[in-house]
């Protein structure tokens, strides 16, 4: 009996340690969780150098109606050395973005950052199979930073991809593909400018866009679909205006490419298409092509309430 009672006073002892040990491991786990969180913040306030531009009445009127701004094109898609017919689309929204997790916040509070989020899709076919590509692109609508976040997923019969840039000390690049050679990749590049945000910035603040020589890291879809490197390459940027319209071009000389996107001088600065000449095709097929596309429709909609059958004839008035 004596014993007994030793044994159970030990185990109380020990189950208090125990209890003890993990409330303490909890306070260490939020206090570490909490310091990533911090740490996200500061790298990221480090970052905003620039002041925050002020919006205009008719920026805040456009971008802030409870509304996405959504465009259709035409696409001629250069792959495997050929033009192929399909359809873009390109989503603008503002909304809220947390920067410490990268995603769109589900609440307001002190830390969200406004954003303009670009979600541009692409569907075309190679012969008897069909791509779909999306990227997704969250930009400061203040126009002060880098993007927080880009990202890309690209679906085919061969297989699926996906790849991300976080921006966080550095960008943190991450890549999921069925390809053997790149498999999954996790990379730090310094910040520079991406290509990807220059759709948002575009839209933002069009004269101010880098111009001249500078370096630039390609977009996701570019780097995928031709299995280039990913890193900062020099560049040089010139803007031309002509009758309403403004043509930003983008010139690659180690890629040999050229991007050039059209918008109207004007506010809302709508995009009216683009031009990408690259290399398409591999081996004695690869040569220099076009890909084009051109604006068939624009509207304005909360689409993410319309997702009833009666909702489908909405697809008509962009053409698609």
């Amino acid at each position: 009996m004596a014993m007994g009672k030793v044994f159970n006073s030990i185990s109380s002892v020990l189950a208090f340690a125990v209890i003890v040990s993990s409330l303490n491991s909890c306070v260490d786990s939020t206090k570490a969780s909490n310091k990533v969180a911090s740490t996200a913040m500061e790298s990221l306030e480090k970052e905003v150098k620039k002041p925050k531009k002020k919006l205009s009445e008719a920026f805040k009127s456009y971008w802030y109606s409870g509304n996405a701004e959504i465009t259709s094109y035409t696409l001629e898609q250069a792959r495997y050395g050929e033009l192929r017919d399909g359809h873009a689309v390109m989503i603008y929204v503002t909304e809220p973005f947390l920067p410490e997790k990268q995603v769109k916040a589900d609440r307001n509070n002190p830390g969200n950052v406004s954003v303009l989020k670009l979600n541009a899709t692409k569907k075309y076919f190679t012969g008897i199979y069909p791509y779909s590509v999306m990227s997704s692109t969250f930009y400061p609508i203040h126009d002060n930073q880098h993007a927080l976040k880009t990202s890309l997923s690209m679906q085919e019969w061969c297989g699926h991809v996906y790849s991300q840039i976080n921006n966080r000390d550095q960008f943190e690049f991450t890549s999921h593909s069925y390809f053997e050679s790149e498999a999954d990749q996790h990379i730090n590049l310094d910040k520079t400018v991406l290509e990807n945000e220059i759709w948002n910035k575009i839209r933002i603040s069009p004269k101010d866009l880098p111009t001249g020589n500078f370096s630039i890291i390609p977009s996701l879809e570019y780097v995928r679909l031709r299995h280039t490197e990913l890193k900062a390459y020099d560049a040089n940027a010139e803007i031309k205006e002509e009758d309403g319209l403004m043509t930003y071009s983008i010139t690659y000389p180690e890629l040999e490419r050229t991007l050039a996107i059209t918008i109207t001088s004007d506010f809302p600065h709508s995009i009216e298409g683009w031009t990408e000449t690259f290399t398409s095709g591999f081996g004695s097929g690869a040569k220099q092509m076009t890909t084009k596309a051109t604006k068939i429709k624009s509207i304005k909609t909360a689409y993410w309430g319309q997702n009833s059958n009666k909702d489908f004839v909405l697809r008509d008035s962009l053409g698609l």
